[in-house]
């Protein structure tokens, strides 16, 4: 299976709101069948509404991505739900900014067993189903914050730095089992999740369009990162290469 058949079945873990809501609706949009996860499917009037208007061409299965029992359990039936996955899409994720008077082990557990360990978790238990089925492509959703540790968001860059070097290790065995790995890194996107936040934002985006570059992006399985927005992404770049006496005199600046 490939993305570019014409009905493709995608199955998203974080979909209940922001990034995942609105690639939920793309696919569907664009005639996929899709299996849609977050926590609990049943109380989020979201995932409910697209059941409701595009019925058997949706699935809701609940997951807990710090549960590797329920990370387990629900693979296997979105596997089952459709006969197969083209697409996973793993766009679970925490947040929480923190000054280091505010440190709790409690949110820093929780940003590196949802946004790290989780996303390992997923490509443990669905890497024997792509190798059984022939062929899969996974995605996951990092962030350019994963490029250098910034000011108050060590807790959320960590993992996310972590998960990136992680796929650019496995990505060439992978490939060589007929699996394909992408790994998104955005930029600051209007959600629930950056409503913390307390300072300006450069080039803050919608769901919405986040959620058509990705797609957009995904449809080039080539392209090993999907990253956006352009001035954003690339000034970390250089961030990441400067000396860090100098990449240190400019992170400075924000605190």
């Amino acid at each position: 299976m490939s993305m570019g058949k014409k009905v493709q079945i995608l199955w998203l873990v974080g979909a209940s709101s922001g990034i995942g809501f609105q690639f939920a609706k793309l696919f569907l949009l664009n005639g996929a069948r899709v299996v849609l996860s977050s926590r609990d499917t049943h109380s989020s009037q979201n995932l409910q509404s697209l059941k409701t208007q595009y019925q058997e061409r949706v699935v809701l299965v609940n997951i807990d991505v710090r549960d590797e029992a329920s990370v387990s359990l629900a693979a296997q039936r979105a596997f089952e739900a459709f006969g197969g996955i083209d697409v996973c899409f793993y766009n679970a994720g925490v947040y929480e900014k923190m000054k280091h008077t505010e440190w709790s082990m409690e949110h820093f557990r929780a940003m590196n067993e949802t946004n790290y360990l989780g996303a390992i978790a997923l490509l443990y238990t669905i890497t024997p189903l792509f190798k059984e089925q022939g062929s899969g492509h996974i995605v996951f959703n990092a962030s350019v914050a994963s490029y250098f540790g910034l000011p108050y968001g060590g807790g959320y860059s960590a993992p996310k730095a972590a998960l990136l070097n992680f796929c650019e290790s496995v990505y060439p065995e992978l490939k060589s089992l007929g699996i394909n790995l992408q790994v998104v890194n955005h930029g600051f996107v209007k959600t629930r999740l950056t409503e913390k936040n307390d300072f300006t934002m450069p080039q803050l985006m919608t769901p919405e369009y986040a959620a058509k570059k990705i797609y957009e992006g995904m449809l080039e399985p080539k392209v090993f990162e999907i990253r956006f927005p352009r001035f954003l992404s690339r000034f970390l770049r250089i961030l990441q290469l400067l000396p860090y006496s100098w990449a240190f005199k400019l992170t400075q600046k924000a605190l």
